[in-house]
């Protein structure tokens, strides 16, 4: 029974210490974690987990654990305030990946960025092709910042008048010089055809290509490894 009393007292504990962390820390929603963050709560959550049901551990043994642990986190911070060069080395920093309409592969490559999860972050900012985008920032907390292209209007066909478009969702069909096949066979389409389209487009060579998407209503978009940002 007293185990029982016990354990009770230390949860009862170690959730008002969560609680007065939270509250001190400040709080931010899960999307908004920096890696430092996402390590602080992992820190936190095994702390607590592995002193909660262990009987050789006392009640401020864990008092001290979160309370030291706190004030290691507010030090931190507080340097990075007085020294902002460590910001970099515990948050990271914001990266553009696509600057003036062109995607920067090298900078993909430095934050472990494929194509398919760029366009996963582009299509959560209800983005569905890369051609409507000038500006595109990695953020620290994994998720991405959009300026789209100032052609890209927030007037409705309904508003000029104009009946409805028929809607395409962009394909894309060759990411750093390998063709998506099976994307390509979705289309209907072979890559003796992809050929044809790349030659009247003055390229002989699909491994010239960064980036490449079709859309039946506004055709290719493309962009070659010379023209990176």
């Amino acid at each position: 029974m007293e185990s029982f009393v016990y354990i009770t007292v230390k949860l009862v504990t170690a959730m008002v210490g969560l609680w007065l962390i939270t509250r001190i820390l400040g709080k931010k929603e899960i999307s908004q974690l920096t890696a430092f963050d996402f390590v602080s709560s992992l820190m936190l959550s095994e702390i607590v987990g592995n002193t909660l049901y262990d009987k050789d551990i006392s009640l401020m043994e864990l008092l001290y654990a979160l309370v030291l642990w706190t004030l290691m986190a507010i030090f931190l911070e507080k340097l990075v305030q007085f020294i902002p060069g460590m910001s970099k080395y515990l948050n990271g920093r914001a990266e553009i990946i696509i600057s003036h309409g062109k995607i920067d592969f090298r900078a993909m490559k430095r934050n472990n960025l494929d194509f398919d999860q760029l366009h996963t972050l582009l299509r959560e900012q209800n983005i569905f092709t890369v051609r409507e985008v000038a500006f595109a920032v990695f953020e620290t907390n994994g998720s991405i910042s959009v300026m789209k292209n100032s052609s890209e209007e927030s007037v409705t066909r309904k508003d000029l008048g104009l009946h409805d478009k028929p809607l395409s969702l962009p394909m894309v069909i060759v990411e750093n010089g390998r063709v998506q096949r099976d994307r390509l066979a979705r289309l209907g389409r072979d890559e003796q055809w992809l050929v044809g389209e790349l030659k009247k487009q003055g390229i002989n060579r699909i491994q010239d290509i960064l980036y490449m998407e079709w859309s039946e209503n506004d055709g290719m978009y493309i962009q070659t490894k010379n023209e990176q940002s």
